[in-house]
This record gives structure tokens, C-alpha cells and sequence, in this order.
């Protein structure tokens, strides 16, 4: 028996990186995926991954940043397994050449950017949240970044978007604990997935230097791997984590903790 046998649950960009393990891990244990992803190629070798070990998935090819891909992706989950339990907003994009300031950035890159990693949030609890309602409940996780806590430089689309996830998030939580339906987040940390991969390749970077230096800027000496985020999200999707609701959590090795002033102030204080 698998913690969530039964469940109808939705990740957004789940073909790939992050999204790919948390499809995995549901199935895994139990439950009906349903896949929203851009990259067909990538949902249909997902969906035969989790159907040749004996899972249960369907892909939606679809683009998460406009109402009918929302949408289409809700009613397939509805028609297929009957409603929705769990959605897993893992979709997100930074694409290598909006690493530029607010004034270079294209106005069509930010909405993009926008719409995929913000937007998409408020529309699948649009189509998601009246099918939760009348199941009597669900849950709703948001994947935003450390980035919604702080930043860097040539980021305004991406930390903008992470930001509004996160406080889009807060406000959901009170919006819809009447109904038994909690919204949580988690805030990843530097994670080894396609997207940081090209990220690092479109700006020029050496991979394996960049992925080493990131993993020394840890505390915990490392890289994040995506199955360190799906584990978490299969916690706060379970019934484990029944009194959690409106709140984030890091999973960023540290980063967090130590604070950007670390790089630049000794132990001791001194410059």
C-alpha cells in the first residue's frame, strides 16, 4: 500500500529536474500523475517510466502560463481519476538570456517568465481548488526558490515570480483553510536540474567549475539533487503534515542560514 494509493495528483512541469522526481515519487507511491509539461518528448518518456514499473500517469502537453493549459490539465485529471488531491506547482523557467538588468530585460521575456512561474499558481487553484472543495479537501505546494527571500544580480523577472509565489501563497492558505485545503511552499536551493544546467551554459560558465562552486557556497558541501525536494514535497502533501499550512520551507543545504554577509564577513566579524 503506497501513502497516497488512490490520490489524483497534478505536478506542472513534471516531465523533467525537479517535477520528473516528484512525478516518480507519487507514483511510487500510489498516485494517479497527472503531467503538465512544454517538452512532449520529455512527459511521454516520463509517463513510460511510471507506467513500466506499474505506475499510473497521463501528460498534458500544454504551456502552465495560460488559462487553457490550467485548465485542460484539471479536467484530464478530473476525467481520468475522478478529481484532484494534490497539486504540485513545480513549473518554472530562466531562460539564460534574461540574465540582464530590469532596463535590458525584453518586456515579453518578463511576462513570460510571469505567467510560467507565477501565474500558473493562481490559475490551477482557479481550476483545482472547486474539485478539492468538493472532495472535502487537498493540498497545494508551490516549488518557489531561495530567490523569494533574497537575490542576485540580472534576476528581476525570476525573483519577482518567486517572491509572488510565496506571497501568493500565504495568502491562499487563509482564503481556503475553511475548506480544508492547505497551501504550503518550499524554497529550493541550488538543485542539479536541466534548467540550472542550461542556465550555467547559457551564460557563458564552465559547468563542471560552476556546479563545484555552487556546491562549496552550500554549508552542506554540495549540490541539491531533485529527489531532495520531491522528498519533501511528499511530506507536505501527506497527511503527516495535516496542521501545516501558509508557510515555506528552505531546502537550499544551509544557504539560508548562513546569509549572503557570510561570503564577505569572517567568523570572527571581521571584514
Amino acid at each position: 500500500m503506497g501513502e497516497f494509493d488512490g490520490k489524483s495528483v497534478i505536478v506542472t512541469g513534471g516531465a523533467l529536474g525537479i517535477g520528473g522526481a516528484a512525478s516518480l515519487a507519487f507514483a511510487r507511491e500510489g498516485a494517479n500523475v497527472t503531467i503538465l509539461d512544454w517538452n512532449a518528448e520529455a512527459g511521454d518518456a516520463m509517463v513510460d517510466r511510471i507506467t513500466s514499473s506499474g505506475g499510473v500517469a497521463q501528460f498534458v502537453h500544454a504551456d502552465a502560463g495560460t488559462t487553457e493549459g490550467c485548465r485542460s490539465t484539471v479536467e484530464a485529471a478530473v476525467e481520468a481519476y475522478g478529481g484532484v488531491d494534490v497539486v504540485f506547482n513545480n513549473v518554472g523557467i530562466q531562460p539564460p538570456d534574461s540574465y540582464v538588468d530590469a532596463v535590458e530585460l525584453p518586456e515579453e521575456t518578463w511576462d513570460k517568465i510571469i505567467a510560467v512561474n507565477l501565474k500558473s499558481r493562481f490559475l490551477m487553484a482557479k481550476y483545482a481548488v472547486p474539485h478539492m472543495r468538493i472532495a472535502g479537501g487537498g493540498v497545494i505546494i508551490s516549488s518557489a526558490s531561495v530567490q523569494g527571500l533574497q537575490s542576485m544580480g540580472g534576476v528581476s523577472a525570476y525573483a519577482a515570480s518567486k517572491g509572488g509565489d510565496l506571497s501568493l501563497m500565504r495568502q491562499m492558505s487563509l482564503d481556503f483553510a475553511r475548506d480544508n485545503i492547505r497551501v504550503v511552499a518550499v524554497n529550493p536551493g541550488a538543485i542539479d536540474t536541466p534548467m540550472v544546467r542550461n542556465a550555467i551554459e547559457g551564460t557563458g560558465g564552465n559547468l563542471e567549475d560552476e556546479l563545484m562552486s555552487t556546491a562549496r557556497a552550500h554549508p552542506l558541501g554540495r549540490i541539491g539533487q531533485p529527489e531532495d525536494i520531491a522528498n519533501m514535497v511528499l511530506f507536505l502533501a501527506s497527511d503527516r503534515a495535516s496542521f501545516v499550512t501558509g508557510s515555506y520551507f528552505n531546502v537550499d543545504g544551509g544557504l539560508m542560514a548562513m546569509g549572503a554577509w557570510a561570503n564577505t564577513v569572517g567568523a570572527d566579524g571581521s571584514a
